[in-house]
């Protein structure tokens, strides 16, 4: 399979047409070897528009939700960030190339360093994950300039609103168990200014402040 040709595709039929503009984004996406970051059995899949199962009830993000969250962010390239849900890691392979640093946390640890180990194959080295409950965010390298949420949550965690700094931008699934809507929020002081965007379905944000097990 050409994977390339697939990858070509897939941004010009799936991303182009619904509104993805950020030429940057439309670059790492057209780079990142999606196909990598699913299981070989399904790898045929990897361009497909949809989500594909990662195991452990977990998915990887179709293509024009992982482009539409990352456009959401505005990254320049100087921009330390926090992905809550590290899932596959392609998410986070997207992330470095448009951002400095990528912090990602991951509650699954098999997922974790699978991620990890396909990250690093592939050279990102400014990618570090964490296994742990990602509502509760990285305190200890706080404070963010982005946070990205990749599984949907009743709403965001003030943990994470406090660990984003002042003009920061936080993206995130927010709605019920089963539906939610993007939401953008930046952050001007203590208050955050609110923007709604396109209605998805994410797996649930299991944690201390998110979706209990």
């Amino acid at each position: 399979m050409d994977f390339a040709e697939a990858r070509r595709l897939m941004v010009e039929t799936q991303l182009i047409p619904r509104g993805i503009r950020d030429e940057r984004v439309i670059n790492a996406m057209l780079k990142v070897p999606r196909h990598l970051f699913v299981n070989e059995a399904i790898r045929y899949r990897a361009y497909d528009d949809s989500a594909l199962p990662i195991g452990e009830g977990q998915t990887i993000s179709q293509p024009y939700m992982v482009a539409v969250m990352t456009e959401l962010l505005e990254l320049s390239g100087n921009e330390k960030v926090l992905e809550v849900g590290t899932g596959s890691g392609y998410q986070a392979a997207i992330l470095a190339e448009l951002a400095k640093e990528v912090y990602s946390i991951e509650r699954f640890e098999d997922i974790a360093r699978q991620a990890e180990q396909i990250l690093r194959e592939i050279g990102y080295d400014n990618v570090y994950i964490f296994v742990g409950d990602g509502t509760e965010g990285l305190p200890e390298h706080a404070p963010f300039d982005r946070i990205i949420i990749t599984a949907g949550t009743p709403n965001v965690p003030e943990t994470l609103k406090n660990q984003v700094s002042d003009g920061g931008i936080i993206v995130a699934p927010v709605g019920s168990r089963f539906s939610q809507q993007l939401v953008k929020l930046r952050k001007h002081g203590k208050t955050f200014k609110e923007e709604y965007h396109t209605p998805c379905v994410f797996v649930p944000l299991i944690g201390k402040y998110g979706w209990k097990e």
